[in-house]
């Protein structure tokens, strides 16, 4: 039997084909219930197409995935999939390269293997814990950046707000990609120094990313600095901090409790 990490690559590739044959073409859009964002017919195509080919492989495995109906037995399961079929709908719909497939397994609240595969731009990133990182097989490592006013930090603008922070905001430079997934993976492979998004972050967005970064050497935790748990009843985490050696800086810097569900007033 292959291990989980194997299986994750072989499904992301397989899976990755299904959305850029949706992504090449105008793929059907729905806007979800509640206000909670576009979803299209890729997105459900690759959810239908992972959750077959994990779960056959893994039948003891539980199941947490954006676009399937949530099931209490996860929570009873030692091993869990916690997968966005495409993280970044948004830039997928606007044909923008920068979407990605995430896949993670947690066992017992831990994620032990992850892969965010990225199809239009052909890099697969992938770690297993005590394994180390990489991006399409070479190893990649976080930055030694400890000087905030010399970072450059994936975030949006509503968390810079001064109420989030201790003193001064950080003099650090702002860059935005639309898939949390991805934010997290560019900062393990060192190309930027840290993300932060300071809203209650859904599972399924952060959990492959979180190890990657940790693998490639940097630290990947809540809000509050804390080491996030995963497959949770309510299925989020309080938001997400990741970087190389700034992560403690920027922790630091925070004044907010994020625990606090009243703080999460901000969007992105």
């Amino acid at each position: 039997m292959i291990d989980d990490l194997t299986l994750l690559e072989q499904a992301a590739q397989e899976a990755g084909e299904i959305a850029l044959r949706h992504f090449r073409a105008d793929p059907q859009v729905w806007e979800k219930d509640g206000d909670a964002g576009p979803v299209t017919d890729a997105d459900l195509a690759v959810d239908h197409y992972l959750r077959d080919k994990l779960l056959t492989a893994r039948p003891g495995h539980g199941w947490l995935s954006e676009e399937t109906e949530d099931d209490a037995d996860r929570l009873g399961a030692d091993h869990v999939f916690i997968v966005d079929p495409i993280d970044g709908t948004r830039a997928f719909i606007d044909h923008s390269e920068d979407w990605a497939l995430s896949l993670a397994v947690a066992e017992r609240g831990a994620i032990s293997a992850a892969v965010v595969h990225l199809p239009a731009r052909g890099q697969t990133y992938s770690a297993a814990r005590g394994g180390g990182a990489t991006r399409n097989g070479a190893p990649i490592t976080v930055t030694g950046t400890t000087d905030a006013a010399a970072a450059d930090v994936l975030t949006t603008k509503p968390n810079l707000a001064p109420g989030f922070w201790r003193g001064p905001v950080p003099g650090f430079k702002r860059s935005f990609r639309t898939s949390l997934a991805y934010r997290l993976c560019l900062v393990a492979e060192g190309r930027f120094d840290a993300m932060l998004t300071l809203r209650p972050t859904w599972e399924w967005d952060v959990a492959a990313g979180s190890l990657i970064v940790a693998e490639a050497g940097g630290r990947a935790t809540d809000g509050n600095g804390a080491a996030p748990h995963f497959n949770t009843p309510g299925r989020r985490i309080a938001g997400m901090v990741a970087g190389g050696a700034l992560h403690g800086g920027l922790i630091g810097a925070l004044r907010r409790d994020l625990s606090r569900p009243d703080h999460f007033t901000l969007p992105g």
